[in-house]
């Protein structure tokens, strides 16, 4: 299969007419689904915005290169699109975006059209190759350009093979290894290949490069291959195995910068010029050729890996006790199914607080810090310090794991293979130990107190304006950081008191959104698309099961009428909660909970048909009828 199979000469768009990245977008899926490509539209376009938010496939050099892989695709298929103006497409670059690339995958199969689309790739590295592209007016001179530079790597190809058997590298030639790969690992996997390897000829260095891509691992480094190599380069933007390159000057960086600054990492591997990576998790020297983040970057993702770690205990556990308060009401305390579901999600529920700060601290300090940090969030919760002193703990146990492994660095080489399975453990549980014991568990236990004689102590008019910010943070991002931190304060209080207040305003606020958009589909079917309406459909499901996220795709479509609306209904439904003093008895399972709340449902029900509906309203009077 060539590159030239997979560009479709009737799929391609050789005027663009969108001047937005979303509309291009939209223009690019519309032709796949009307060409058959693509059997549903709105699945895709979310797959290719949520590639689009790890990094932007903006390639640079007016090159975009948008990709998604997904079941809904009939066949493997480029689509091919230019804009004579140029669309600003969030590029590398900053420097709008003229030639076009829409790769639709199909799940499964084998990978012939993925290596293919690696060849596409790697084409579009070579300037000459992009000028004629750009000068090509009709589908036919596309086409004909990409069959006539296969036929032109393919002879190079053989010219290559032919000196590489007559001639060996010279024993002085430096020589390194790295490994590319991306979330999807589909373009810009093989374009840092691509960049490394021409790059390292220029420059008179060997390398190897493996690639983790969708079709597996490809050039597979040997033993010992990365013994010999100078240095290794991992221009990953997804976990890659690090293991093997214990004890080797690593320069890491995000696949992209293998693409853009290909030259700057070959030096630094080459001349031996980053930190020695160790595979228990340390590295010496200075860490700066890692990925730079800010502070408060660093924080937030530390919490929110103990957070995702954390939700499926919320969720299983929650749900199953909703459950079991649902036998209750009609069985009674003593009945045996009663007891069944909620002693399962009840102690799945009792691991909250640990887990939480076993993955912050994993997070900071790698395995070592889980052990600690799972100890420190269990002496939170039996010293009453609560959430906030677990997830305080957590981040403890991760930086004195550092303090640890810096202490230890200089350790004779006899007695390193201890301290992964020795004094990691043994010192770390012990310093943390004692920094719960004797600070931060009767500090934060003193402070949790402080807080909930404080909420408790606040009056109804107080009590309102609280659930209507909770309420509208769930609506704000729909699992970003403000759901998340509304969530996480009510988990902390329904964690340390049992009371339900504060997690019926959030919940309401997750099931409002999904719920008003359905809605709104329902009573303005001409505001939507045919699309949007099957769509809006499922989200019935999904908000009266808690889950916002049902929401994403038309908040990423239309964020401003979509998430003003959402908040402004989930504020009022949140509030609403406060004032009627609902109160649920579990932290997930929507419209279960809700049909185990007793005689309160009908108030809890009220307050989210008033918030749904005045979403559905807000956002169906204010969209546009569709053309």
């Amino acid at each position: 299969m060539q590159v030239a199979d997979l560009l479709k000469k009737d799929v391609m768009l050789l005027n663009l007419q969108a001047t937005t990245k979303e509309a291009a977008i939209d223009e690019m899926i519309a032709n796949l689904y009307k060409y058959r490509i693509i059997s549903e539209k709105e699945s895709f376009k979310e797959a290719i915005l949520a590639r689009e938010k790890q990094s932007s496939t903006g390639l640079g050099d007016g090159i975009a290169m948008p990709h998604a892989k997904m079941a809904s695709v009939k066949e493997p298929t480029v689509l091919f699109a230019k804009s004579k103006a140029g669309i600003d497409y969030d590029s590398l670059d900053g420097q709008p975006a003229h030639l076009f690339f829409m790769i639709a995958v199909p799940e499964g199969g084998n990978d012939t059209h993925l290596q293919t689309i690696a060849a596409l790739s790697r084409l579009l590295m070579e300037p000459d190759f992009v000028n004629k592209l750009k000068d090509a007016s009709t589908p036919d001179e596309v086409e004909a350009l990409f069959v006539e530079s296969a036929e032109e790597e393919e002879a190079q190809e053989k010219t290559n093979q032919a000196a590489e058997s007559g001639a060996e590298a010279a024993d002085d030639k430096p020589f390194i290894v790295a490994v590319t790969a991306c979330p999807t690992g589909i373009a810009h996997t093989y374009m840092a290949e691509d960049a490394l390897k021409k790059k390292a000829t220029e420059m008179n260095v060997d390398i190897k490069v493996e690639t983790n891509g969708s079709d597996g691992t490809k050039n597979r480094l040997t033993a010992d291959e990365i013994k010999r190599a100078s240095g290794v380069i991992v221009a990953a933007s997804k976990k890659v195995e690090m293991a093997r390159f214990d004890g080797k000057h690593v320069v890491e960086r995000p696949v992209v910068d293998g693409i853009k600054k290909a030259e700057e990492l070959i030096t630094k591997a080459s001349n031996q010029d980053a930190p020695v990576y160790h595979s228990s998790g340390e590295k010496s020297g200075d860490d700066g050729e890692y990925e730079k983040q800010s502070a408060w970057g660093k924080i937030y993702k530390d919490l929110m890996n103990g957070i995702s770690h954390m939700l499926p205990f919320v969720i299983g556990g929650g749900i199953l006790m909703a459950i079991s308060f649902l036998f209750e009401s009609f069985l009674g305390s003593e009945s045996e199914i009663f007891l069944f579901f909620n002693t399962i999600g009840d102690t799945a529920f009792n691991f909250l607080i640990p887990i939480l700060a076993g993955y912050i601290a994993m997070s900071i300090a790698d395995r070592p810090g889980l052990m600690p940090g799972i100890v420190a969030g269990m002496m939170a919760v039996n010293s009453d310090a609560g959430f906030i002193g677990g997830l305080i703990g957590g981040f403890a146990a991760g930086y004195l794991i550092i303090l640890i492994k810096h202490l230890l660095k200089d350790l004779p080489q006899s007695l390193a293979s201890l301290k992964p399975i020795l004094l990691y453990p043994v010192l770390g549980l012990l310093v943390t130990g004692a920094a719960m014991y004797f600070a931060i568990g009767p500090v934060f236990s003193t402070l949790n107190n402080y807080i909930l004689d404080f909420l408790q102590g606040l009056g109804t008019g107080n009590i309102v304006l609280l659930g209507v910010l909770l309420g509208g943070m769930m609506a704000i991002d729909m699992g970003g950081p403000f759901n998340k931190a509304a969530y996480a304060f009510s988990i902390g209080v329904f964690t340390d008191t049992g009371d339900g207040a504060f997690m019926a305003a959030v919940m309401i606020g997750g099931m409002v959104p999904p719920l008003a958009i359905a809605l709104a589909t329902t009573l303005f079917k001409n505001k939507f698309t045919a699309d949007e309406r099957k769509s809006g459909t499922a989200n019935y499901i999904m908000g009266l099961s808690f889950v916002t996220e049902g929401a994403i795709p038309f908040a990423a479509a239309d964020p401003l009428r979509v998430i003003t609306s959402s908040v402004i209904g989930a504020a009022i439904a949140g509030g609403l909660t406060q004032f009627f003093h609902s109160s649920v008895p579990a932290p997930h399972g929507g419209i279960i909970v809700v049909a185990a709340l007793g005689d309160a449902r009908i108030l809890f029900i009220l307050s989210l048909l008033i918030g749904t509906v005045i979403s559905a309203l807000i956002l169906g009077l204010w969209k546009k009828p569709v053309s």
